[in-house]
């Protein structure tokens, strides 16, 4: 029988969905669940990312928007008015222009997308006169958007301050934490798409063990890795890939990938595959001679040791600062006995005052080595807001997120500490010990989801000394 749908948009309406990464049911009890959250008789407005100005620019929409609709193109609006018990959400996305698509190739245009997302759907043109008709006499506007302070205006912050004067006294409200809070817990498609991310990062550390060797470049590790995610499908990274070997992997994020290996020196690999919108993180440390040396090997059991103890204390309704302590003792004893700090509870004047753990005492000598957080929640975003970080603050299932320890002894993190008699002390007792470690850096970070029957760790690539080893020398 012949499809009474155009043939035309039956290929738009195909090309719409194809990256759609659950069914549009989902995506209205989404919005439903937003709606409840507003107060009554109000306006909330997403705003997608816009076109990129550059050829060379990959598109990417916005995390709200996605989440919201699973609506992939650029220049797209979501307004959603409610009115009691009444909620109106539409659409606004560019027409189909021939022009244009001699350059980006098909657009689905405004009747494609209330086909493939359910909603109505209007042309982006008419998106401002439909907004200020909807604010006559309003007092607020909640808006979804990159709103900040700063004194650098993003393009949002540009719409948001035309919307006051447009209205006068018009407070617009940043609507973003409403969205945040619904994001911090995933449904089991959400769980399948993060779980499809991670088995192809978990593919993408094997293939990077397999090829780290002396002499071997780090932008040609990072070149495995990335053939590996876009042979299996993946659309990009989800963040910029992380190969630092030797100093570089001291650097938390280092980026520039350009340096050779040698034998005798530790590589951070720390990456995540982007599907369908949903990011994984994973982070592997690997000895680049492809045996650990004795030292090394000693860094690197703290690291996973801290890693084990946070995971046993990872339960459903865990708070998070058990499970970091969890960690910080691990780490601070273990440092403590490799005389790299002069006990578990001793503290020492921070550079600028920066300080990242710190007791009743004063700044923990392990912030030296341990500078950054434990975990984060992953999904559409590689940081994407933490079910820790909305009440009841614990563990709920629903969440996914990643334990990631890390020391790093970096070369002269001693000689850039403030002189003072502290510092003083304890840099003449742990100097040795510093010497004997100078250079070496170790994170290892996994993947994991909370469910009905537990926590669940998902990134399953080697992590265990022998482990690694055995899947190098493959």
């Amino acid at each position: 029988m012949r499809s009474r749908r155009p043939p035309l948009l039956a290929l738009l309406l195909a090309a719409a969905t194809a990256h759609a990464q659950a069914p549009v049911s989902e995506y209205a009890a989404r919005r439903e669940a937003l709606a409840a959250r507003l107060p009554d008789s109000v306006v909330l407005v997403a705003l997608g990312a816009r076109a990129p100005r550059a050829d060379y620019l990959v598109f990417v929409q916005t995390p709200p928007l996605w989440y919201l609709t699973g609506w992939l193109e650029p220049d797209a609006s979501v307004l959603m008015v409610k009115r009691g018990a009444r909620v109106a959400t539409t659409l606004f996305v560019p027409p189909r222009d021939p022009v244009t698509e001699e350059w980006t190739g098909p657009r689905a245009g405004v009747e494609a997308a209330a086909a493939s997302t359910g909603l109505p759907a209007r042309p982006a043109s008419e998106f401002r006169g439909v907004l200020d008709s909807a604010l006559a006499g309003a007092r607020s506007v909640y808006v979804v958007g990159d709103l900040d302070a700063s004194a650098v205006l993003s393009a949002d912050d540009q719409f948001a301050a035309s919307l006051r004067r447009a209205h006068p006294g018009l407070m617009v409200v940043d609507a973003g934490a409403l969205v945040d809070s619904l994001r911090s817990r995933h449904s089991a498609a959400e769980f399948a798409l993060l779980r499809r991310a991670i088995d192809i990062t978990v593919s993408a550390e094997r293939a990077a063990m397999r090829t780290v060797a002396p002499d071997v470049a780090e932008y040609q590790v990072q070149a495995v890795i990335e053939q590996v995610f876009r042979t299996n499908g993946a659309e990009r990274p989800g963040f910029a890939t992380i190969v630092g070997s030797g100093p570089n992997a001291t650097s938390l994020h280092h980026l520039a990938g350009d340096r050779v290996m040698h034998g005798g020196e530790l590589v951070v690999m720390d990456i995540g595959a982007s599907w369908r919108g949903y990011t994984a993180d994973v982070t592997r440390t690997v000895p680049v001679g492809g045996t650990f040396t004795a030292d090394q090997a000693a860094l690197y059991q703290i690291v996973r040791d801290a890693q084990a103890a946070a995971e046993r204390a990872a339960v459903p309704g865990a708070d998070p600062r058990a499970v970091d302590d969890a960690a910080n003792g691990v780490l601070a004893a273990g440092l403590a006995r490799l005389g790299l700090i002069e006990s578990a509870d001793a503290v020492y004047d921070p550079p600028h005052g920066a300080c990242h753990r710190r007791s009743e005492k004063g700044c923990l000598q392990l912030s030296l080595y341990y500078t950054h957080a434990l975990s984060h929640g992953i999904g559409l975003e590689v940081h994407d807001p933490d079910a820790w970080d909305f009440a009841p603050h614990r563990l709920v299932p629903g969440a996914a997120f990643t334990i990631e320890p890390g020391l790093y002894v970096r070369a002269h993190a001693l000689a850039d500490l403030p002189d003072t008699p502290r510092n003083r002390a304890m840099i003449a007792r742990v100097s040795a010990a510093f010497d004997r470690y100078a250079n070496l850096g170790v994170r290892i970070e996994d993947d994991y989801f909370v469910t009905g029957s537990g926590v669940e760790w998902v990134s399953r690539a080697p992590r265990e000394i022998s482990e690694v080893q055995q899947a190098m020398a493959r």
